[in-house]
């Protein structure tokens, strides 16, 4: 694997934005903040995104030394111009969609744009409220009272290949992905962990470290606090 493989790999902090919020939240702020706390790369997407993405990493790259990274919710998010991409499959999940059908439909052009692929299994995780990830993907998430069923989907992630595994709460969840829950996926894989979706506070953010994650999401928290790590 290359360079953003590393990143996540050995990272604590990736910022998420939205390219549909670009003119709501203080991207200046929260990528400035990034960098003098050390963050690893910034992630570009989300659920439903309507405006271009490809103009969007432009202009992160014209602010930013840190890696763009792709973050889609669908094959029409992708951009040549990232510098890498998260090939996310809904492994949670059941619907073929977003388990290989969005996937099939980019495939040839990912392959072709030579931007950095990591495989990633998607483990959406009940953070306590609908999210836009289970309206748009229709799909179940896991309660998050039931570890095991996260851990062994985690486990066939990894015998199936895949190189990293995301849990997600979703964005706008009430509760983060719990600490005994990551636990016990670390002690299970040896891939890296990512883990996103309603971290609001430093504490929530050390706490999934401190559980085993290799990299942290935030997005929510940064967009209503650009200052959200100190």
């Amino acid at each position: 694997m290359g360079i953003i493989y590393d990143k996540i790999a050995k990272g604590k902090l990736a910022i998420l934005l939205d390219p549909d919020k670009e003119f709501q939240v203080d991207v200046d702020a929260i990528v400035a903040h990034g960098h003098k706390v050390g963050a690893s790369l910034i992630l570009v997407g989300g659920s439903l995104v309507t405006k271009p993405v490809d103009s969007f990493i432009g202009m992160l790259k014209s602010k930013t030394s840190l890696p763009v990274v792709l973050f889609p919710g669908s094959a029409m998010q992708f951009a040549p111009n990232a510098d890498g991409i998260l090939f996310l499959s809904l492994i949670s999940g059941r619907n073929p969609d977003f388990l290989i059908g969005q996937h099939v439909a980019v495939a040839p052009t990912v392959k072709q744009s030579g931007v950095e692929v990591i495989p990633t299994g998607y483990i959406l995780i009940d953070g306590g409220s609908p999210t836009s990830v289970q309206y748009m993907s229709q799909t179940m998430p896991i309660p998050n009272t039931k570890p095991e069923i996260a851990v062994a989907t985690a486990i066939a992630g990894e015998l199936l290949g895949l190189k990293a595994i995301y849990l997600e709460a979703g964005s706008g969840a009430m509760v983060p992905v719990p600490a005994v829950l990551i636990q016990a996926v670390r002690k299970a894989i040896t891939i890296p962990i990512i883990v996103g979706g309603g971290i609001r506070t430093r504490e929530q953010y050390q706490s999934a470290l401190d559980a085993g994650a290799n990299l942290v999401v935030v997005g929510n928290g940064l967009e209503a606090n650009p200052q959200l790590f100190g």
